[in-house]
This record gives structure tokens, C-alpha cells and sequence, in this order.
């Protein structure tokens, strides 16, 4: 049977009708979104942003999460004076920002630098997949460092930036606040990486997890749909039997109000044209879709723009494993052969899509209200390997950033000749989630309480003023 737990008070055993409305009354609609609502935080903790009047659109913000962990020297920090086991065959070119070079496989990109900020000595200090991307998407060192295929759970448990969103400002409408695409981030094991979820949090903060294959042409978001051979009014009909039913318990127990509002939201959901139509990219124009080019990253991308658009405050895009990965050099991951990868694999659509998603925001006056974070877990190693490829690399990588308050055309920090350790204006990953949360408009030292009720600031590092207008 068909169950509904929550991880708080145990309820199983006194929800017998709620579940039997649930899985008989929408199950057969085909309305599966109180499941997934489950996921969502019933009680917000909404803080007060600082710095912009009360009619001010709320910021939002797209991270680009570049899964495996891209080369320093052939993106943003190229290495044109260092030997050639260090630079590569990639040379450098110069930006729209006088002074300002990345590498020649960014040629959009740098045609937009004025509206972007690196960060060159981005440092977790950490070589292991697991726990340095642990490290870069809640701010929090992993313990132990340097470990892989690491597990999630305590004592690293502390929230992804989705879930402290959800947490702080809870559900936009009929839209969840936080969303993951395609999928979640794993290792070639299969290990899902820490650092993904809602942590101490519990899972009422947990971000939407979409997995799909944006673009393809079967794409359908089941949650949003309803079956083809319902009835007109038929949804209207089971939500009066629900509420008609609803009132005949118990109103006494009050954990029951948790399913009364996802419920409700589910209904509002399926009703939203808004909310429905942003799932469905064939309503671009195909100039649109084509300007952000048609891999599954770029078409996730712009995925994530209609999300924001239709009201979500966070949207986290992985870089898709596709299942043609070599084995020694999956994803950004590149072991082996790392000139051809990134000539023909991995920088052109990178390259294309985010610059395209800065020009759609700029066109829709959108790029001032939300913020855009390409990184990743860490960097690649100085010099080749005997495989013509990089190894892992913590000590210093880059971030770039644009949008929703940071100053474009600025670079802060910089790397040694070599690319191989900060030499000045070091970053670590909580000064990363605390510039984060402050575009976003809230202090970083603004309190939110785990399932214990105990207050927590929503980060410990540092804003990085260099960059922020």
C-alpha cells in the first residue's frame, strides 16, 4: 500500500483516509504533485532583504554546475608565458574589457566580459570529487577532506544552496522556490555526491530534483500533467469531493494542514499556465532554442531561464552525463586527451549557452534581478599528465559570475605563473555562498533554524565586495 511518512511525527498509522483521497482520488487523476510537494517546506522562514524598496522584483539566481571539474588554464585564467606542458595548444584572446583575456575557446564569452566577474583563486584545497563539490555547493568543508565517493550524511550535513532558499523563502505561488536539472551529480560508481540535499534542514527544504533530458522531444514533466482522457471539470470536481471530505476529520490534528497545503498547491500548480508552460521549451522560438544550441546543456539552460521567469528563486543546472562519456575522461572530468575534449565536447556549448542565457536576461530585463554562478567542484592540475590530460585540483580554480549586483568586467584574485596556487585575493567556498546569498538580498549572517529549532546563519565566509557593485 501506498504509504505518506513524513521524517517528523510518525502519522502513517493515522492517515488511512487522507491516503486513501490521496492515491484514489488523485492518483487515478494522474496527480502525482502531492508526493513531490512533500518535498517542499511547510513553513517558510522568510527573512527581510536588505537594500532594495518593497516592490522590487525578489532576486533569483541560475548555477551552472560544470560537473567533473574544468581546466583553469584553457577558460578563465589562460597561462600564455608558462612552458608548454602548462599552457596547452590553447592561446589566449582578448575581452570587450581592455586588459582582460580568457581563453581562445570562449570567443562569446569574451564578447560579453563587461557583464562578468572571475573569481581567479577560487580555493577548496580539496582533490576529491565528493567532498570538494560537498565543500562548493553548501560552503562547508567536508570532513574528512579528500575524500570520494563520500556518502551523505551527518556529520556533513549541512544544506545546499537550493535548500536554504526553500527554507528562507519558501514556495513562489504555485512554483517551488529551488529545482535541480537534469539529475543529480554522481560519481562513475554511481555514488551520489554529499552536499546535494537539505542536510540538517530535513527533507521538507529538499529542491525539486527535475530529471529529464531537456530538448528531447519526449520530455514530459509527469508532475505537471494530467491524464489525456480527463473530463473537462473533472479536476475542479475531485478537489470539492477532497475538500468536502477534508472537513469530516479530525481538525484537531494539525499535522494534517502539512497535506491539506501541498494538496492545495498541486491543484494550483496544474491550474497555472505559468506555472506548466515553463516545462515546455516548444514554446520558444526556434531562433531562441537554436541561440542557446541544442545539447542538453544549452537547452537546460534555458530551462532554467523559464523556471526563473515563472517565479523560481534557484535553479541549479549539472552539466548531463549522457551515457556516450568515455570512461577515463566523462564530463569535465578530463584524465585523457583534454585539447580534443575541450575543442570539440565541452567548451563550444558551454561557450554558447551561458553567453546566450546573458544576453536573454539583458533582453528581457531580467539579467539585473538574477544572478548566474558557472563553477565547480574544483580544477584541474598544473601541468599534463603522460595522457595528454589534467588530474583533480583544489588548491586554485575559477568562478565566474554575472548579474544581480556584481560589478562585469572585474577580475579579483589571481593564480601563480602556472596555475597551480592562489597568489593573491584567495576564495574559499563559504566567501562564494555568503557573495551568493548577499546578490540574492539577504545578509549572510541572517539566522535559519534546523528541525531542531536551532538558529543558524545561512553562511560563515565573507562577501567578496571586489566584485559586487
Amino acid at each position: 500500500m501506498f504509504r505518506l511518512c513524513t521524517n517528523g511525527p510518525k502519522l502513517c498509522d493515522r492517515l488511512t483516509r487522507r491516503e486513501m483521497l490521496h492515491v484514489g482520488g488523485l492518483g487515478l487523476l494522474g496527480l502525482t504533485l502531492p508526493a513531490t510537494l512533500r518535498a517542499q517546506t511547510p513553513h517558510p522562514q522568510p527573512l527581510s532583504p536588505k537594500g532594495r524598496g518593497e516592490n522590487a522584483r525578489p532576486k533569483s539566481c541560475i548555477v551552472l554546475f560544470l560537473m567533473g571539474g574544468p581546466p583553469q588554464h584553457s577558460t578563465w585564467d589562460p597561462k600564455p608565458d608558462a612552458p608548454d606542458d602548462v599552457r596547452g595548444p590553447f592561446g589566449p584572446i582578448a575581452t570587450n574589457v581592455p586588459g582582460i583575456q580568457v581563453c581562445e575557446l570562449m570567443p562569446r564569452l569574451a564578447e560579453r566580459m563587461d557583464k562578468i566577474a572571475i573569481l581567479r583563486a577560487m580555493s577548496t584545497g580539496d582533490n576529491a570529487h565528493s567532498s570538494s563539490g560537498y565543500y562548493m555547493m553548501t560552503g562547508m568543508a567536508h570532513q574528512p577532506m579528500n575524500s570520494e565517493n563520500a556518502n551523505p550524511g551527518a556529520p556533513n550535513n549541512w544544506p545546499t544552496l537550493g535548500a536554504i532558499v526553500q527554507r528562507v523563502r519558501g514556495n513562489a505561488g504555485s512554483v517551488p522556490a529551488a529545482m535541480r536539472l537534469p539529475q543529480r551529480i554522481f560519481n562513475s560508481d554511481g555514488s551520489v555526491w554529499p552536499g546535494q540535499d537539505s542536510g540538517f534542514l530535513g527533507m521538507t527544504a529538499d529542491p525539486w530534483l527535475l530529471q529529464c533530458v531537456p530538448g528531447d522531444a519526449s520530455m514530459r514533466v509527469s508532475e505537471f500533467s494530467l491524464s489525456a482522457d480527463l473530463p473537462s471539470g473533472r479536476l475542479e470536481d475531485r478537489q470539492r469531493l477532497l475538500d468536502a471530505v477534508n472537513r469530516s476529520i479530525d481538525t484537531a490534528d494539525r499535522h494534517l494542514d502539512r497535506y491539506d497545503r501541498q494538496t492545495q498547491q498541486a491543484f494550483d500548480m496544474l491550474r497555472s499556465a505559468r506555472a506548466g508552460h515553463a516545462f515546455d521549451l516548444a514554446r520558444e522560438p526556434v531562433t531562441t532554442r537554436d541561440r542557446y544550441g541544442r545539447s542538453p546543456f544549452g537547452q537546460s539552460v534555458l530551462l532554467s531561464r523559464r523556471l526563473v521567469e515563472a517565479g523560481v528563486s534557484l535553479v541549479q543546472v549539472n552539466w548531463y552525463r549522457g551515457p556516450g562519456e568515455p570512461s577515463d575522461a566523462p564530463v569535465w572530468d578530463t584524465h585523457a586527451n583534454e585539447p580534443e575534449r575541450m575543442r570539440n565536447v565541452l567548451m563550444p556549448p558551454m561557450d554558447q549557452a551561458f553567453s546566450a542565457l546573458l544576453d536573454d536576461l539583458s533582453q528581457r530585463g531580467m539579467l539585473d534581478d538574477t544572478l548566474v554562478v558557472c563553477m565547480a567542484e574544483f580544477g584541474r592540475t598544473p601541468r599534463f599528465n603522460a595522457r595528454r590530460g589534467r588530474d583533480h585540483w583544489g588548491p586554485v580554480f575559477s568562478v565566474a559570475l554575472a548579474g544581480a549586483g556584481i560589478r562585469g568586467g572585474t577580475v579579483h584574485g589571481a593564480s601563480d605563473r602556472i596555475g597551480a596556487q592562489p597568489r593573491d585575493g584567495r576564495v574559499r567556498p563559504e566567501d562564494l555562498t555568503a557573495t551568493i546569498f548577499h546578490c540574492l538580498g539577504h545578509a549572510p549572517d541572517s539566522e535559519m533554524h534546523d528541525t531542531l529549532n536551532r538558529p543558524i546563519p545561512l553562511s560563515r565566509g565573507q562577501i567578496v565586495r571586489q566584485i559586487v557593485a
